[in-house]
């Protein structure tokens, strides 16, 4: 035992070589301590160029069959057209609301042209208040109409003349309209008429119609205009309304309504001036049952 204590151990690196160096797999003629052999990463620079560049051949392709499938092919192209009216009067065909719009059939719907078919619309259909033209893909387009609502009529050669609340004339009807008051132009020769015109008096008895509660609106027969300050209602009923001049329409129409509600066996009532309303008379109707 004392022999094989004195035994030494081999090195652990006996018998091996030197550990080789970088510079043993370099290849010749590459820069100092640069392996030839070793494996490389890719370097990310690269990928940059390289999607840009498919970018910059696909993007023109890409757009140019956006174009054609809008334009060219027969994919997205005009094949119905849809009218649709809102609340109010319905006068109007939709033939002639069709023909009027003069939609082209069988063109691309990119192209539709909205401003153009609206201002044909309004333009040549003076019945119409408002429209709205939108496409509605893939194949249609939609016509939304509002047709204009008559608050006063007034008689002409050919029947009676419809005008609504912004004094426009827009329809002619051979016979008169139930519930819509007719406008009776009696203008004094006088400095409100000279100063204001017939075209301001008639303006005047426009902005009282579209002013009337619909109740009395309903029951008002007749609009007389004889001066700027000298409006009246004539009710179906045979009462009558001094309504003075087209000021204070609201507070007019206010004390009005709760005058015929407090004398509801009145003729005539005066709201020319609305602070102090007053009614007299006694209607044909009391007057009997007295």
């Amino acid at each position: 035992m004392g022999g094989s204590a004195g035994t030494a151990r081999p090195a652990r690196n006996a018998g091996r070589g030197p550990r080789p160096s970088a510079a043993d797999h370099a290849v010749p003629g590459s820069p100092p301590g640069t392996a030839g052999d070793g494996p490389r990463r890719p370097r990310r620079g690269l990928r940059r160029p390289v999607v840009l560049l498919t970018l910059l051949v696909l993007l023109p392709a890409l757009t140019g069959f956006a174009l054609w499938a809008l334009y060219g092919s027969n994919w997205l192209r005009i094949e119905r057209v849809s009218v649709e009216w809102t609340d109010g009067p319905r006068e109007l065909a939709v033939e002639e609301v069709e023909r009027v719009a003069a939609v082209p059939i069988g063109a691309p719907l990119a192209s539709l042209d909205t401003s153009g078919i609206r201002d044909r619309l309004l333009a040549e259909l003076p019945r119409l208040a408002d429209a709205r033209v939108s496409p509605s893909w893939p194949h249609g387009v939609e016509l939304e109409i509002t047709e204009r609502v008559a608050v006063l009529q007034e008689r002409d050669t050919a029947g009676f003349t419809e005008i609504d609340a912004t004094g426009t004339a827009f329809g002619e009807v051979p016979e008169a309209l139930p519930g819509v008051p007719l406008l009776e132009m009696e203008p004094v020769d006088g400095a409100s008429l000279r100063r204001f015109g017939e075209e301001g008096l008639r303006a005047g008895a426009v902005a009282v119609a579209a002013a009337l509660p619909d109740a009395v609106a309903g029951e008002t027969a007749a609009i007389r205009v004889g001066s700027y300050d000298s409006i009246t209602l004539e009710l179906s009923d045979g009462r009558t309304v001094l309504w003075g001049s087209s000021e204070d329409p609201g507070a007019k129409s206010t004390a009005l309504t709760a005058l015929m509600t407090a004398a509801p066996g009145a003729d005539r009532f005066d709201v020319s001036v609305p602070g102090t309303p007053a009614a007299d008379g006694v209607s044909s109707e009391e007057g009997e049952e007295g």
